[in-house]
């Protein structure tokens, strides 16, 4: 039987994958979301940003304060790479 492999999910307050201890969304986070949102990307940018608020919020928690351009490039920063180009219109 084989194991299955364990997903890359945030640990919160902290927001480091509990899988691999990269800063959540860690790339295989980021291509599991890709994966998963597939064909709504506009739905993972709702979730993304949703997810970075919830992770400021526990930054200001533990007492620290977050860099906001550092915050935006970890959970926004890859929104391009779930772009797709849209079909082209049939003649």
């Amino acid at each position: 039987m084989t194991a299955r492999p364990r997903p890359h999910l945030p640990m919160r307050p902290v927001w480091l994958c509990r899988n691999c201890a990269a800063p959540w969304p860690c790339s295989p986070a980021q291509l599991d979301l890709i994966a998963e949102f597939y064909g709504h990307s506009i739905a993972l940018a709702f979730y993304l940003a949703a997810s970075m608020h919830e992770a400021i919020d526990d930054v200001y928690g533990l007492g620290l304060r977050p860099s906001s351009p550092a915050m935006h490039a970890r959970f926004l920063g890859r929104l391009s790479l779930a772009r797709w180009p849209r079909r082209s219109p049939r003649l």
